[in-house]
């Protein structure tokens, strides 16, 4: 490429990345300090709300120090339409979410390393790059004798490891070199959620693309229907698709993923441990989880976007979004020869008040339907009439335990004996109210009387349905009259 090219396709990317537009931007360390506080650990998602909170208690004491004059909400939906931050509907809740976009978390990233620069040249690294050249130069060579030399000098060379160690000769790497690769492993692991917030926006753009194809292409000549018409998940069958696919398969192995979390217990219970950080140590511990929940998560995503398409073409809804999409042509196509007869801000008799809203797409408009107004047939004034007091009763009796009755009961039975159990009173006055009136006689013998605990006795009652019940409980005995 010229210079000029290089120029201008780099003037096009710092009008374009989100990663350099956060790098560029006033507030960059407040905004990088906020959002890395809250929402940078592995699939973070906050509440809209919630996180507008958090920021404004942040910035009460940011603006000791810096100038920082707009709301919490504010800085919110400057980030989000600056592309850091992303805005979701909540999945378990009414309500949206806020999580990191991929370039923000590559823009956090980068501020982390300069804070923080990594060892420029490490022996892992080298052993790593080194081991991973020759395995890739072993498996794309299609020479079968240098592949079977490669094979035999490796299975010599572990032979002679497993003689060595037979033979009691045991040589563990050193604490120094063990930081070093440990180090390294996590430093790929700080990628991780820039990696999956990545693979997500791509299997965003991937999908939009899909839609867009559709509409621009005539109905006889789609591939694209025709596929998805055939079954085919295009989103799933792409590279992106089947290299996550991959990835996600090995996750989901429990032979694979429980290995790999034996291992991370095993590096964990060294003693060159103890030398890290302990958020390194908690990076450490977690990743098999943070793996787990990212690739779910990307997965998800995956699964919805597969299934819209495939509604969005099996419902025919491109069919009208075709149709809006050649009016709007027209319409544009009728107003470029106009535009030289009439100016668009001339006056054409017709006013049309717009919302105060702001609409970042014509898709977010939807059309309004008288139909969802109305209330139904018109509410007509009740005939009056008459109440009946017994009626109203029985209403009450159905629904409350008539205590008046019970304590008349007690009362009554007291009257005739000294002391009368539950039992004893329902003996003489049955229960009006079945199980009700059961319950509403061990209430009273609970507050007014006495509980043996050591002692049963059997009560009967008739209920509601005809039908005699029994029930053995603890004694519940009134000693005196309720005067209550």
């Amino acid at each position: 490429m010229s210079s000029l090219a290089t120029a201008l396709a780099y003037a096009r990317l710092l009008e374009e990345s989100a990663v350099l537009r956060l790098l560029r931007s006033g507030n960059a360390a407040v905004t990088v300090a906020l959002l890395s506080e809250h929402l940078a650990a592995p699939g973070a998602r906050i509440p809209c709300d919630e996180l507008h909170e958090l920021v404004d208690i942040d910035l009460e004491a940011l603006r000791d120090h810096l100038g920082l004059p707009q709301t919490g909400k504010k800085y919110c939906d400057d980030w989000r339409n600056a592309g850091f931050l992303v805005r979701r509907p909540a999945v378990d809740a009414r309500g949206e979410t806020y999580e990191l976009s991929a370039d923000a978390l590559v823009g956090i990233r980068l501020f982390q390393q300069l804070e923080s620069p990594r060892t420029t040249v490490t022996e892992s690294r080298l052993v790593s790059l080194a081991s991973a050249v020759r395995q890739l130069a072993i498996d794309t060579d299609p020479d079968v004798t240098r592949r079977l030399e490669a094979l035999a000098a490796e299975r010599e060379r572990i032979d002679a490891e497993v003689a060595r160690l037979e033979a009691g000769e045991v040589a563990v790497l050193d604490a120094r070199r063990a930081v070093e690769r440990i180090v390294d492993i996590l430093l790929q692991a700080q990628d991780l959620p820039a990696d999956f917030a990545g693979v997500r926006a791509r299997f965003e753009s991937l999908n939009h693309d899909l839609r867009t194809s559709i509409l621009d292409t005539d109905i006889s000549q789609s591939t694209v229907l025709d596929d998805i018409f055939r079954g085919v998940d295009l989103i799933e069958s792409s590279d992106e698709g089947r290299t996550f696919t991959a990835f996600s398969a090995l996750l989901r192995d429990p032979e694979r993923s429980s290995a790999l979390d034996a291992d991370v217990a095993a590096v964990l219970s060294r003693d060159f441990v103890h030398a890290l950080p302990l958020e390194s140590r908690r990076t450490l511990r977690t990743l098999v989880r943070d793996l787990k929940t990212g690739s779910r998560e990307v997965h998800s995503a995956l699964t919805d976007f597969a299934r819209g398409l495939r509604r969005y073409v099996h419902s025919q809804e491109f069919q009208r979004d075709r149709a809006l999409r050649g009016l709007l042509q027209e319409a544009l196509a009728a107003a470029a020869p106009a535009s030289h007869h009439t100016k668009p801000y001339a006056d054409i008799g017709v006013e049309l008040e717009l919302s105060a809203m702001r609409f970042s797409s014509v898709g977010e408009l939807t059309l309004e339907d008288p139909s969802e107004l109305e209330t139904g047939a018109p509410l007509d004034d009740a005939e009056h009439g008459t109440i009946d007091f017994a009626v109203l009763a029985a209403i009450a009796r159905e629904t409350e335990i008539d205590f008046d009755e019970l304590t008349t009961n007690v009362n009554a039975t007291l009257d005739a004996q000294p002391t009368a159990t539950v039992a004893e009173v329902l003996a003489v006055h049955p229960a009006t109210q079945g199980l009700a009136s059961v319950v509403g006689l061990l209430s009273l013998a609970a507050r007014y009387g006495t509980v043996a605990t050591d002692a049963d006795e059997e009560v009967t009652w008739t209920g509601t349905d005809g039908r005699t019940r029994r029930a053995t409980l603890a004694t519940h005995a009134f000693l005196r009259r309720i005067d209550a």
